[in-house]
């Protein structure tokens, strides 16, 4: 019997954990496992009995970390995870990052072979019937350039490149790296620019000449997700949208999509304002179409542009739709007359 086929339950449990994140405290790994430090210590001298390479540091910031190196053990997943990374590396393939779907399903076929045998047909499975299409439109991002930047999100590391903006064209930029974000297949960077002294957000697919500085900087607290939205919401577009309707604000902010920046202010328990704003007029029309079918609406305000086109979109429809009434009309009395 192989050395893995006889490791306890827990142990495969602390090895998986240990397998998740750079490192551990002895007091999270008994917490987690529902022991205490004392076994988990003796589990920790099991596993390097069994040559994973667990180090450990003593003191106050002791913890355990799973070493690299080339004997280093398959790795372990539970039935969820495994599902979790054969999604993800579906989905990755519609992500928005040049070249993904071919190596993503190469990825998913490499972990099939890695992985124990009870969980290879829950994998394949999800391989062979999951497909993720890209949308269309979306700017690709160099999957090289967005490595470099996620190295340097980990490491708190400088990173400088070029930046191609709308207005003002190309500009180095050296600023303290933050997180990744994606929002509607589009990828973004959080950063601090020190030369600004204040945050930025750059679109991934803007990027170019990345290279890390090789300086480390003091990580800064910011909650990420929440600056990019607020940051949305606040940027000024060219065209803009504010009505009051119909319906509950929880209702009308479920509608937000892709990338019209929007703010809902409720009025009460079942009305409230919404504003938006968007790069073209086009992109506002769907999102007030989409408000419009929530309950009756009232238009405070509209860029000329917006205003126009939603009005001769909505003349159309409607004369279309009544075309289509009459007819079946129609329809409907020649086939009771026949009768």
């Amino acid at each position: 019997m192989s050395a893995r086929k006889e490791m306890p339950g827990r142990m495969l449990r602390l090895l998986s954990l240990l397998q998740s994140r750079r490192e551990w405290s002895g007091h999270e790994l008994a917490d987690r496992l529902g022991v205490t430090e004392r076994t988990v210590r003796r589990d920790v001298e099991r596993l390097r009995a069994l040559d994973y390479p667990v180090t450990g540091t003593t003191g106050t910031a002791g913890g355990y970390r799973l070493g690299s190196g080339a004997h280093l053990p398959p790795l372990q997943l539970d039935d969820d995870e495994a599902i979790a990374v054969a999604v993800s590396l579906v989905g990755a393939a519609g992500a928005g990052v040049s070249g993904m779907a071919e190596s993503s399903m190469s990825a998913l076929a490499k972990l099939e072979q890695v992985l124990p045998a009870r969980l290879r047909p829950q994998l394949a499975a999800v391989g062979s019937a999951a497909e993720a299409i890209p949308r269309p439109g979306v700017p690709q991002v160099d999957p090289g350039a967005l490595a470099v930047l996620a190295r340097c999100c980990r490491n708190h590391e400088l990173v400088a490149f070029d930046y191609h903006g709308r207005q003002r064209g190309t500009t180095r930029r050296r600023v303290e790296p933050h997180q990744l974000l994606t929002l509607a297949g589009r990828w973004y960077l959080l950063a601090f620019d020190p030369e600004r002294d204040d945050w930025r957000i750059f679109r991934v697919d803007r990027i170019t000449a990345v290279s890390p500085v090789l300086h480390r900087f003091t990580p800064r607290v910011v909650d990420g997700p929440s600056y990019l939205v607020e940051s949305f919401v606040s940027a000024q577009y060219r065209h803009k949208v504010a009505l009051t309707v119909e319906a509950p604000a929880d209702a009308v902010t479920s509608t937000f999509e892709g990338v019209v920046r929007g703010t809902v202010e409720p009025l009460g328990p079942s009305s409230c304002r919404v504003r938006f704003s968007a790069d073209t007029s086009g992109m506002l029309l769907t999102q007030v179409a989409a408000v419009a079918a929530l309950g009756p609406i009232a238009v405070e305000q509209a860029s000329p542009e917006t205003a126009a086109l939603i009005s001769r979109v909505g003349e159309r429809l409607q004369r279309s739709f009544l075309a289509l009434s009459n007819d079946q009309a129609d329809s409907e009395g020649q086939d009771a007359g026949g009768e």
